[in-house]
């Protein structure tokens, strides 16, 4: 008796892994999972409360959501992202932001295929494209982790179902300017390939960098998958709900695969996705300005330590990816910044990333708190590379 081999070839996920060590180690603070330090809006609250108040809500709903939370999803769509303006957006609510992208692989491609993913890439996206038996084929970026489109144009074969991009980027933090996202969506339509475009962050801008949806290119319906989730905008990480915008020909194998893993997206939380939804985006906007504030007081910490490592620009989500000038694995330095220095990042290893690269992630620091982790981390790492 043994477990599958294809399971083997999937990637241990490390944030449950660092999340061990750092309860190992009390007091750590994390600079590891990309959480949002508020939660939901007061909406989130009522909406429930009018949830428990019908019993016919503890009955399946419908496969791809109910009826007046896909209606507010399609006018969010067209009103923020464009998307629907031809027709109205063919959108199925998902259990997070993962399982959007697990039905898109599955409804998309056959074992053996080959879908690109931009380096670094979301590792439980490189996860679910292994579990479905697939191959991620990982796309060199430019220093910056900027797309090259010659570069993801020559890794195309006649196996290549899809290229992904996550704009804004998780891990790096990268906002891929209109112009790449557009020659990246020309490339599918040329080459009859979909284009999935993972958006959870799209609110997490700063500066001049904008956020940009693909499935807003007229036509582009027709080849465009576009990814969203609730989780970040919204402090809503543990209530899993999500959604997607998808070609209406994908529909009916999209409903299989949800029907057969989940039945239905939890409707408790679909709930909680329309009082979020009423709350809209102003109310992201509110906390936007206090994680702004974090980001430039760790963007002035990193730079004491700019002898010891690289941290290319950041313009969203709430990452920064440091490389590290030293000989030990990203690993090892994630180790001892916990066992020795309290605070913990994630190795860039886990989003394909070579050499010694954490990620630091800066969305759960509240001002008064980022002094000390940031200060653990700068510290940390001046006593183990310096």
């Amino acid at each position: 008796m043994r477990e599958s081999l294809r399971m083997k070839s999937v990637q241990d996920p490390l944030i449950p892994i660092v999340g061990e060590m750092i309860r190992s180690r009390p007091g750590t603070i994390s600079l590891g999972q990309g959480v949002v330090h508020y939660g939901p809006p007061p909406q989130v609250a009522e909406s429930v409360g009018r949830f428990l108040a019908d019993p016919k809500n503890h009955l399946y709903k419908a496969v791809e959501g109910i009826p007046l939370l896909l209606e507010i999803i399609r006018d969010k769509l067209l009103k923020e992202n464009g998307i629907g303006r031809e027709r109205p957006a063919c959108v199925v609510v998902t259990a997070g932001g993962n399982m959007a992208f697990m039905n898109a692989v599955l409804a998309i491609a056959d074992p053996g295929d080959e879908i690109l993913l931009p380096v670094p890439f979301y590792f439980n996206h490189e996860m679910a494209v292994v579990l479905a038996g697939c191959r991620a084929v990982p796309v060199p970026t430019d220093g910056n982790y900027r797309l090259r489109i010659d570069v993801i144009e020559a890794a195309v074969t006649d196996r290549t179902r899809a290229i992904v991009t996550v704009s804004p980027n998780n891990p790096s933090g990268a906002v891929y300017p209109e112009s790449a996202l557009r020659a990246v969506n020309d490339l599918c339509r040329k080459r009859g390939i979909y284009h999935i475009s993972d958006e959870a962050y799209e609110y997490f801008t700063y500066g001049g960098a904008r956020h940009f949806s693909p499935g807003s290119i007229p036509g582009s319906e027709r080849y465009t998958i576009s990814l969203f989730s609730l989780s970040k905008a919204y402090g809503f990480a543990s209530w899993r709900i999500g959604y997607m915008a998808i070609p209406e020909d994908l529909l009916r194998s999209v409903k299989k695969i949800q029907d057969t893993i989940l039945i239905c997206p939890p409707v408790v939380s679909q709930y909680a996705a329309i009082g979020a939804l009423d709350a809209g985006v102003n109310y992201c906007r509110e906390h936007l300005r206090s994680i702004a504030e974090v980001r430039e007081i760790v963007a002035e910490a990193l730079g004491e330590v700019r002898s010891i490592c690289t941290a290319p620009s950041s313009e969203g989500a709430f990452y920064y990816l440091l490389k590290v000038h030293t000989d030990l694995t990203a690993m090892e330095v994630v180790e001892r910044l916990i066992r020795e220095h309290g605070v913990a990042a994630m190795p860039g290893t886990t989003f394909g990333l070579e050499g010694c690269v954490l990620r630091v992630a800066y969305g759960a620091l509240q001002r008064e708190t980022t002094a000390e982790g940031i200060g653990r981390l700068v510290r940390g790492l001046s006593a183990i590379v310096g």
